[in-house]
């Protein structure tokens, strides 16, 4: 009999556990051994960023322009406005909670995030193929070409040549990026051991943890809400009929293989099969408020940590962005941060910093919770777009 897989929440929980005593105890050819492996990573996922962009967000413009005219257009504005309702409502939360734990006595513990680090014994320079900007504006521009040329001007060839690109960058953020993350934790959490500072951040993360999840199911109540509103039914069946849905990605971590249980969900709310099989598979790549509720809480919290400035007018270009490039993130666990990292400068944070790995660390010991919050959420639009469509959209079409 096979042993069970180990999830990669506990292999992170392991990591962090061993980098907290190897910086404690190792002496420091060995801790910079670990730093320097981490290092190699850090400049190979600097590497494949641009790519994942290309090629994830190319295939989302390129997915969601096809479809059902006004159907679509519908489903995608509620999903995004969706999740940039969830993104402001977590960054005013994250501003008027965190600071009650985050206090100047821990600051002043933490300090400068690179002062007294390990360096690694050498580094393999790795450059991009392309910048972030260039990757983003030419993810646009072939995303709205092909959506809107493809079987007229232009045949089905490049259209499937992204796809395959897409599909060979999610293996490789399958099969190298997420099992070698605990690796780059653990150099991580080596590093800050060996300067200090671990322990008092570990007291601040925990309490942001606890904070998020409480703020997913808040954020899910109020959808059931609304969606109970606008269909005319029950809020508590509707979450009652969720709970296979929520329970499912949780233990997958994946939007995507959650599809099948998300359907049978949206079955018993009483959605019809054109809508359901329309809506959850769309919502599963573009509808992200449970992942968005996470970044912006990690992301607030690490800036006040490090004393860094934050506001309105930082945080929401973000979110919005965001909300675009996470568009077809793929289903591995952790493909949202992953999405987000080299838009963390936008905020002030370098993406290849100490600080850019421990948001990445912080967001995936959640990711779960953030992913069955996404799914759920997708179900309370789904009875909403049902309604829409039979009260409006249906008519129109039948007239």
């Amino acid at each position: 009999m096979s042993m069970p897989k180990l999830g990669l929440v506990p292999r992170l929980i392991i990591a962090i556990i061993i980098g907290i005593i190897l910086g404690s105890y190792a002496p420091v050819p060995l801790n910079r051994l670990v730093v320097t492996l981490a290092s190699i990573f850090s400049s190979f996922l600097k590497f494949i960023i641009p790519l994942m962009i290309l090629a994830f967000v190319t295939m989302g413009i390129a997915d969601l322009s096809q479809g059902a005219g006004k159907l679509l257009a519908t489903t995608a504005g509620i999903s995004y406005g969706s999740t940039l309702f969830a993104g402001t409502c977590a960054f005013f939360v994250a501003l008027n909670l965190f600071p009650h734990f985050i206090t100047a006595d821990l600051l002043s513990n933490i300090g400068d995030p690179e002062a007294g680090m390990l360096q690694p014994f050498f580094g393999i320079p790795m450059p991009p193929l392309l910048d972030v900007i260039s990757a983003v504006v030419l993810s646009f521009v072939l995303g709205l070409c092909i959506s809107s040329m493809r079987g007229k001007e232009i045949t089905d060839s490049l259209y499937n040549a992204i796809s395959d690109f897409s599909h060979i960058i999610n293996a490789v953020l399958r099969n190298v990026i997420i099992p070698l993350l605990p690796l780059y934790i653990c150099g991580t959490f080596v590093n800050m051991t060996v300067s200090g500072q671990t322990f008092a951040i570990l007291s601040i993360l925990w309490k942001v943890f606890l904070t998020v999840i409480i703020m997913h199911l808040i954020f899910l109540v109020l959808a059931f809400f609304v969606g109970g509103a606008v269909s005319k039914k029950n809020p508590a069946v509707l979450m009652k009929n969720q709970i296979p849905g929520y329970l499912s990605a949780v233990g997958t971590q994946s939007s995507a293989a959650t599809i099948p249980v998300n359907l049978k969900c949206a079955e018993a709310d009483g959605v019809s099969k054109e809508i359901r099989n329309f809506v959850i598979p769309l919502c599963a790549n573009i509808h992200m408020a449970g992942s968005m509720i996470t970044i912006t809480s990690c992301v607030t919290s690490v800036l006040m940590m490090y004393d860094m400035p934050i506001n309105l007018g930082i945080i929401v270009p973000f979110i919005m962005t965001l909300g675009i490039a996470m568009m077809a993130s793929p289903g591995a666990p952790g493909g949202s941060i992953m999405t987000a990292l080299p838009f963390l400068p936008m905020v002030g944070i370098p993406s290849d910093s100490a600080i850019a790995s421990l948001l990445i660390a912080l967001y995936i010991t959640q990711d779960s919770f953030g992913t069955a919050c996404n799914v759920s959420g997708d179900n309370a639009i789904a009875v909403v777009i049902e309604t829409i469509y039979q009260k409006y959209i249906k008519k129109e079409e039948l007239a």
